[in-house]
C-alpha cells in the first residue's frame, strides 16, 4: 500500500513538473525594469549626475518612452 501511495504521489509530482516546464516554454522571460532600455538609462543617469534631474527632462522622457514600449507602466 505504501509503495502504491508513493507511486501515485510521484506521478502527481511529475505531472505538475511537466506542466510547469511547458508553461515556462510558452511564456517569454519577463524583462526586469533594471535591465530594460540600457541605452536611454545610461544617458539619463549621466545627465542627472552632471546637471541634476531638473535639467534632464528630455532624457527622462526618452527613458520613460522606452520603458513604456517595453511594456512597463511608467
Amino acid at each position: 500500500m505504501i509503495f502504491q501511495d508513493n507511486l501515485i504521489l510521484y506521478s502527481v509530482m511529475e505531472n505538475e513538473r511537466e506542466k510547469r516546464m511547458q508553461k515556462e516554454k510558452e511564456e517569454p522571460k519577463k524583462l526586469k525594469p533594471c535591465c530594460a532600455c540600457p541605452e536611454t538609462r545610461k544617458v539619463r543617469d549621466a545627465c542627472i549626475a552632471e546637471k541634476g534631474a531638473e535639467a534632464c527632462s528630455k532624457e527622462l522622457e526618452a527613458h520613460k518612452e522606452c520603458m513604456k514600449k517595453m511594456g512597463f507602466n511608467v
